[in-house]
């Protein structure tokens, strides 16, 4: 894995996690399992779209 992988993977994930802790909180879901579940799942979808970003911004 690359170093710039890792670098936007670490803010792509924090970012689509703290948008599915805003979801489920304007939602009125916020118990503690969706809120991990928001989180976990934020960070596991950061890899492909991490991926994805990184081969644009290579060529």
């Amino acid at each position: 894995m690359s170093t710039l992988l890792i670098l936007l993977h670490l803010f792509i994930g924090s970012t689509l996690a703290g948008v599915g802790l805003v979801v489920l909180l304007v939602a009125g879901q916020a118990t503690a399992f969706s809120l991990s579940a928001a989180i976990a799942l934020g960070y596991l979808l950061a890899f492909p779209v991490a991926r994805y970003v990184e081969r644009g911004m290579r060529g």
